[in-house]
């Protein structure tokens, strides 16, 4: 790889961490190990040709152009993260990737237990991921924070809620909702 391969592979890359939280070859290596796929199968239920997803994985490809995947990923984590909390068995996850494979984006799994608590309402994590793909689909993480510095001056608080939802972690986004449902 040339010089100004590699250097558009790292700005894609960094690109990635904006929009995604992480490069997308470590998310991605993550639900391949976590969810027990190959690259094939995680392109399959993503719903990107194999190519793209290599393309996407090495930083040849910056971003996801498809929001119904881009909330596939985010379904995809959510699960990975119940597999490991042992709250979900490898049989229940595997009809899950199903769902999501099928899912055209919005409320993905919407019912599941994974979206709602107890009380059948919409589990924190749940509604950050909705705002944040609602952002994430409408521009991109920079794009985000240009607004958010536009607007810092005379509206602060929202400036915040724009870093933090459309260009921020998942975790620091729950903790600013918890935060702010006082």
């Amino acid at each position: 790889m040339d010089a100004a391969q590699q250097e558009s592979t790292a700005r894609a890359r960094e690109l990635q961490r904006s929009w995604y939280g992480e490069p997308l070859g470590a998310l991605f290596r993550r639900l391949i190990d976590d969810l027990g796929l190959n690259q094939a199968r995680l392109a399959a239920v993503l719903g990107l040709s194999a190519p793209m997803l290599s393309q996407l994985m090495s930083g040849q490809r910056a971003k996801i152009g498809n929001p119904a995947v881009v909330q596939r990923v985010q379904a995809l984590q959510d699960l990975a993260g119940q597999v490991a909390d042992g709250s979900v068995s490898a049989g229940e996850a595997t009809d899950r990737m199903e769902e999501i494979k099928k899912s055209q984006g919005g409320s993905v799994l919407t019912g599941t237990s994974q979206t709602t608590n107890s009380s059948g309402a919409p589990t924190v994590r749940r509604v950050v991921r909705e705002i944040q793909s609602l952002l994430r689909s409408v521009a991109a993480a920079g794009d985000i924070i240009d607004a958010a510095d536009s607007l810092a001056p005379t509206q602060p608080e929202l400036a915040e809620f724009l870093r933090v939802y459309g260009a921020g972690r998942t975790a620091e986004a729950v903790a600013h909702y918890e935060a702010h449902q006082s």
